[in-house]
């Protein structure tokens, strides 16, 4: 829920921030708006993070281009077991992975990789994970690390993992972008040499492009990866992500050409793209939630009555006007209505500012008190003014007596400090990754999403219980049962209020062929090329 090379012909050194980026003639450059905290994908969870490492890394399974369903990857196919525990991945013989300056590879792709990537971080105590400790937040948010209860390799293209509870999701799951597969041996590589962090800013995988170098808040460059296993995928010499934060700006490079696909154009922008002949816009409904998150465990936002106040004094039809220009669907769910089992017997409650002032009083909160609003310092496709969004919401606020203070960090840092709990409220969304309903109610909002994407540090048992059982049936129909119990107490706890979701629209040039806007919000580039 929610990006660069080595380049075919001399580019030149000058290439720094605020600098025209030089590309070679079969050169696409991608306006990104925000810096990636690192290329070691199964860290994050951002957009942000997972386009820049999209490129490098391939998985077992993968979505189709612009489609939700899991295809074989570097596994070629595979079986389960009658009782849907045991599954046996048959891997893809005579994958390369990248050669580059700090890694030459003496062998292909094989079992021992992928026992290294998930390993790693199934078990708190695997020798790379003690010399390089982090989080993994999708894989544990997910449950995974508790769930998977073994991968063992049967042969050297044969991996089998064995499960300890049904996962209806779980093919679904292995084809986000956490489980990209990493080099064991350049892991083995960087502990033989006492630099294990360089897996995170130097990276190495068997994907369509290779890194060559980063300069945050500027740019990421890529070469293409000649050997890559499905050589048709690879159809540009270089692709470079030209880093810019403000939209205006991006849409001013992409209208010269200066990169030819960009992100999240503001809604007022959009008719100017559309009457350009030079340009084309895709627009797709956006299987997304822009939503505010309430830190529970920070006073006075541990009281229900408080969260329904705050709730119940919000002009979302306000918002929805002024921040989406049009380009919004109010939300009043956890997940967007195009997800199977979204109970659209959910309402919202009436705005009500004098409502919410009473449920203030009664629960002690003096006029006046203080509150730190979080807003996004970057357009995301589920918010396209976090910073307006805020000053309504400050104004709504002060309404029923709060005093609202606005804060924000740069991208990486204001993800890392939410995910830390350092927020009272925060401005955030999601873009759907996998289609499944678990990865809107589990991701976001369970107890062991805490530490990772369930910013609201929301801890409900009874609501625990319905999404675990839930994720271990087969049957949509029992499964849809579950989740719309769990949706109901939801929306009765308040942990987060919906504002809404917004219709993607993606500008690119018309040059550019073979581009599909994926419904999970990927940029992906295999398969991409542009005309002369």
């Amino acid at each position: 829920m929610h990006k660069p090379m080595v380049l075919s012909v001399l580019i030149s050194a000058g290439a720094v921030a605020g600098s025209p980026l030089a590309y070679a003639a079969n050169s696409l450059v991608f306006c990104s708006e925000g810096s990636p905290a690192g290329f070691d994908t199964a860290q994050y969870t951002t957009a942000t993070d997972n386009d820049a490492a999209e490129p490098l890394y391939n998985r077992l399974a993968e979505f189709e281009r612009g489609g939700t369903a899991a295809v074989p990857a570097l596994a070629t196919h595979w079986e389960v077991s009658e009782d849907g525990l045991t599954y046996t991945f048959h891997l893809r013989d005579g994958v390369k992975f990248h050669t580059t300056p700090w890694f030459t590879p003496t062998r292909n792709f094989n079992a021992d990789d992928v026992l290294f990537t998930f390993n790693r971080m199934i078990h708190p105590d695997h020798p790379f994970r003690l010399a390089y400790p982090t989080e993994f937040p999708y894989f544990s948010g997910m449950s995974l690390n508790k769930n998977i209860a073994s991968v063992e390799k049967t042969g050297p293209l044969t991996v089998v993992m064995t499960l300890n509870a049904v996962d209806a999701a779980f093919i679904q799951n292995l084809a986000m972008s956490f489980a990209s597969i990493v080099s064991a041996e350049y892991a083995e590589q960087l502990l033989a040499i006492g630099k294990p962090g360089d897996i995170n800013q130097k990276p190495v995988g068997t994907g369509p492009y290779m890194f060559q170098r980063y300069q945050k808040d500027s740019n990421i460059r890529y070469t293409a990866h000649k050997g890559y296993w499905n050589p048709s995928q690879v159809r540009l010499d270089s692709l470079i992500f030209s880093i810019n934060v403000d939209a205006s700006a991006r849409m001013q490079k992409l209208r010269k050409n200066e990169c030819q696909i960009s992100l999240n154009p503001r809604p007022a922008d959009l008719a100017g793209l559309k009457a350009d002949p030079a340009l084309q816009v895709i627009e797709k409904p956006g299987f997304n939630l822009g939503y505010i998150t309430y830190n529970v465990q920070h006073k006075p936002l541990d009281q229900l009555p408080v969260r329904l106040a705050l709730d119940m004094a919000i002009n979302k039809d306000a918002i929805l006007k002024a921040v989406y220009q049009g380009a919004g669907q109010k939300a009043v769910n956890a997940m967007p209505p195009t997800q199977w089992s979204y109970d659209d017997t959910i309402k919202d409650a009436p705005y009500n500012p004098e409502k919410a002032k009473a449920l203030l009083k009664a629960a002690g909160v003096k006029e006046g008190t203080e509150i730190t609003l979080w807003a996004m310092p970057v357009q995301r496709p589920y918010n396209p003014n976090a910073k307006l969004m805020a000053q309504m919401l400050q104004s709504d606020w002060a309404k029923i007596g709060l005093k609202i203070n606005i804060v924000s960090y740069e991208w990486g840092e204001y993800i890392k400090r939410t995910k830390q709990g350092e927020h009272d409220i925060s401005l955030i969304g999601w873009t759907g990754d996998n289609g499944d309903p678990d990865n809107w109610l589990g991701t976001l909002y369970s107890c062991d999403a805490i530490g990772g994407n369930n910013y609201s540090m929301w801890c409900d048992s009874t609501y625990e219980a319905l999404i675990k059982k839930a994720r271990t049936l087969t049957d949509r129909e029992q499964r849809t049962v579950l989740y719309k119990q769990a949706q109901q107490l939801l929306k009765q706890q308040v942990p987060i209020t919906p504002i809404a979701h917004s219709t993607v629209s993606q500008p690119l040039s018309v040059k550019v062929k073979g581009f599909e806007v994926s419904p999970f919000g990927r940029n992906t580039f295999s398969g991409v090329s542009l005309d002369d």
